[in-house]
């Protein structure tokens, strides 16, 4: 029960991998592959595919053949009317279907996706609209050939300091910080500080800090040592906002701000200032 599922009105339990049947695209190589369901879902978790479809007939939505499908004949359907017309059964024999393409093209030997087969190193952002229209950051301000790129915060004189947002060892994502294990490893909430900034500051190991930027305010303990850089504070999470004294997690010093050009992750790289509590 994440801090997200607890906004809403209705929880939805889903299966989990291992509890329904779906077909995967690994990353790293170029085959397609099924998982098959191995076990039961508990209590009332259901497929996705079912959840959706379920809405579908009772919202009246347009009447498809897909929505009547099972995850097995949804994939084979899908494989049909790709480029497998042996589907299902195929990839089941197989174990997975090699979606490379031939040498030539993988190395555009016969040349590029444009009418002329060439490369274009200038891009026209007003021209690649962002995928499902979605909004798109400041592409005006991107350099117009590839190029670095300054958008980093740098320390000012107010914030001195630059934070690095990591994940945990722990937390592959905020599901894992509901895990008892995992909260257990990870104990609270901490800051790192090289050990020379910590002792300008007055800092020692277990004080608690504040953390602050024009953004806002995190309180944290720090953990003091040499693994991060001099001048370079690392928070490792991601943390629920309520497991920080004041309930304001680390994402209150990062922007919201789109990211150029179509949005998607930002890798923030904030200056900050550190005070003891």
């Amino acid at each position: 029960m994440t801090e997200t599922a607890m906004m809403a009105d209705i929880v939805l339990p889903a299966t989990q991998f291992l509890e329904h049947d779906d077909i995967y695209k690994g990353g790293g190589h170029q085959n397609i592959l099924f998982g098959p369901k191995l076990v039961d879902a508990p209590g009332d978790a259901k497929p996705n595919l079912y959840v959706l479809n379920e809405l579908i007939k009772r919202l009246g939505g347009e009447e498809h053949e897909a929505h009547k499908m099972t995850s097995r004949e949804h994939i084979d359907w899908m494989l049909k009317n790709s480029k497998y017309p042996g589907g299902l059964k195929e990839l089941e024999e197989k174990r997975w279907l090699d979606c490379q393409p031939d040498f030539e093209e993988a190395h555009y030997i016969n040349g590029f996706g444009y009418e002329d087969g060439k490369f274009r190193f200038k891009p026209d952002w007003a021209k690649v609209p962002a995928p499902n229209n979605g909004p798109m950051g400041p592409w005006q301000n991107m350099p117009t050939l590839p190029d670095h790129w300054d958008v980093n915060e740098l320390p000012t004189q107010d914030h001195p300091l630059r934070l690095v947002t990591s994940p945990s060892r722990s937390f592959l994502n905020s599901t894992f910080n509901e895990t008892p294990s995992s909260v257990k490893k990870e104990g609270r909430p901490t800051a790192m500080l090289h050990a020379e900034d910590a002792a300008a500051l007055g800092v020692e190991e277990g004080d608690k800090i504040i953390l602050s930027n024009h953004r806002g305010e995190v309180i944290l303990h720090a953990a003091v040592g040499d693994r991060p850089q001099k001048g370079t504070v690392v928070a490792e999470g991601i943390w629920p906002n309520a497991a920080h004294e004041g309930g304001n997690g680390i994402n209150t010093l990062t922007s919201a701000d789109q990211t150029a050009p179509f949005g998607g992750a930002a890798f923030h790289d904030i200056h900050i200032a550190v005070r003891k509590a």
